[in-house]
């Protein structure tokens, strides 16, 4: 039996295995997905909110403003990239401007920093190409961009080296309260344990209700997205938001920590929760609302489109705390925007919830924050290149032309505790497929680089989940393995 089950890994539950797994006792992290990140945290605006926005008497607000300044430790403790680039609201008209002066008030009420009211000439000496309209701007220096999956994927890596085990592919189908604990009855077998956090997600609703007595439901929003390619980047130097409405916080144009431009999202109300289609009527509704920021955006220019889905509880705020009627089961619920710029805070009140439970917790004293760096090639220069190459060959072969991804890198996030498994995990971890091809050149490579690596058949590999097949058939006779080392053409893509 566990001492505790974390359902979802997504960067809430990543980040609560993290830091629990500083003591002494025994996690499982399930998902049921082919890997972390694989919900929210892996489409959505990539943005560290700098704790504005939230009202001061919710826990999104309280928790958005504890968690932003603590990315910095973490972000170097994980080798994850992370840029305080600031951030511009921007209002459009007289009548917009008091909702910038609520919303700095509303930030100096939860102590935000750097919180500043812009005229219309100083927000764009920051930003040139915001639109000549503008009639002011809000302007924090905290906020910053990141890489979402990259944390997530740091965050149980860490755990996991810590103790920490991982089940993926473990839908959650039923939870049972015992006298002590609970069995979480999943598709790859019973978990035992004798706490349960929920951390599930758009299906956090879904996984209270097979345990404890209904209080919230989860309502599913579409947000869609450009991004932009490399030669965009400069486009921005800051995250530009508009004026916050009911429908949410705008149409936002930000830098992505890889050089990139974003754009997006919007908002659409859905009954699926699955349903991550992009769709021509949404994405010119992309086009039109960012007009309104910046001019000239170049969309010649995108390398991709793509949507998430946000779980927009229906308490209007996050849920943090053990169940009332169910000891021992927690929820972590409804952690849409600003979830991932709260996950730190929201990992340290849960710690806390749980050491209230057990009665103390008690630290290891071997605990290690740290987790080996990526060797990033692209990023050396070119005496630490020659290093590296005369140390390992393999980071001599370009995988990925785009990003200048090697072989040896694609080895790396294979092999680590929480190495890829499919097309996209490797694409998660090392980026290659990310650039303006998009994998059309290095896909079968990757797929090629990942069977060899893990010993099994090419047609084993997935893009994502188990259901994304890539490889349908033979086109010659034998198996594929056997194909491949006659060095023929071994299948259909």
């Amino acid at each position: 039996m566990y001492d505790i089950t974390i359902i979802g890994a997504g960067i809430a539950g990543c980040y609560i295995a993290r830091e629990l797994a500083r003591y002494k006792l025994s996690i499982a992290l399930l998902d049921r997905e082919n890997d972390v990140s694989d919900g929210q945290t892996k489409a959505n605006s990539a943005i560290i909110h700098a704790g504005y926005d939230a009202h001061v008497d919710t826990l999104m607000g309280k928790l958005n403003a504890r968690g932003n300044p603590m990315f910095d430790r973490v972000c170097e403790e994980l080798d994850v990239p992370l840029q305080r680039t600031g951030s511009l609201v921007l209002a459009f008209d007289d009548e917009q401007l008091p909702i910038l002066r609520e919303l700095y008030e509303n930030g100096s009420a939860l102590d935000i920093p750097g919180l500043e009211i812009l005229s219309p000439s100083e927000t764009k000496r920051i930003e040139p190409n915001v639109v000549d309209s503008i009639k002011g701007s809000l302007y924090a220096e905290t906020a910053g961009i990141i890489g979402p999956w990259e944390l997530a994927i740091a965050l149980t890596e860490n755990a996991i080296d810590n103790g920490a085990d991982l089940k993926l592919n473990h839908e959650v189908t039923a939870i049972e309260k015992l006298d002590e604990g609970f069995v979480i009855r999943t598709c790859g077998g019973d978990v035992e344990s004798r706490y349960v956090i929920n951390a599930a997600g758009l299906y956090a609703d879904v996984i209270n209700d097979m345990v404890a007595e209904p209080f919230f439901e989860i309502n599913p929003k579409r947000g869609q997205y450009y991004l932009l390619d490399k030669n965009a980047g400069g486009l921005v130097n800051t995250v530009v938001f508009q004026c916050p409405t009911k429908a949410g916080k705008g149409v936002l144009v930000s830098p992505t920590v890889h050089g990139n431009v974003i754009v997006g999202p919007d908002a659409e109300n859905l009954e699926s929760r699955e349903d991550v289609r992009t769709t021509g009527n949404r994405l010119e509704y992309v086009r039109e609302m960012a007009a309104k920021s910046i001019k000239d955006i170049p969309y010649h220019y995108n390398i991709t489109t793509f949507a998430g889905i946000r779980a927009e509880p229906s308490t209007k705020d996050f849920i943090v705390a053990e169940s009332k009627n169910i000891k021992g089961f927690i929820n972590v619920a409804g952690i849409k925007s600003p979830g991932l710029s709260s996950s730190p805070a929201i990992a340290e009140d849960v710690v806390e919830i749980v050491r209230e439970i057990a009665g103390g917790l008690e630290e290891k004293p071997d605990f290690n924050p740290r987790r080996r760096p990526l060797a990033r090639f692209h990023e050396l220069s070119d005496s630490e290149k020659a290093e590296l190459i005369r140390e390992n060959p393999r980071f001599g072969r370009i995988v990925c032309r785009c990003e200048t991804v090697t072989e040896g890198e694609l080895i790396d996030v294979i092999h680590r505790s929480c190495g890829a498994r499919t097309v996209d995990g490797v694409k998660r971890r090392a980026r290659p497929g990310t650039g303006r091809c998009q994998g059309g050149f290095c896909s079968p490579r990757v797929i090629e680089i990942l069977a060899r690596e893990l010993g099994v058949d090419l047609s084993d590999i997935t893009k994502d989940s188990e259901r994304s097949y890539i490889l349908t058939g033979r086109t010659k006779g034998g198996s594929v393995a056997e194909q491949q080392a006659r060095g023929e053409q071994h299948a259909t893509l």
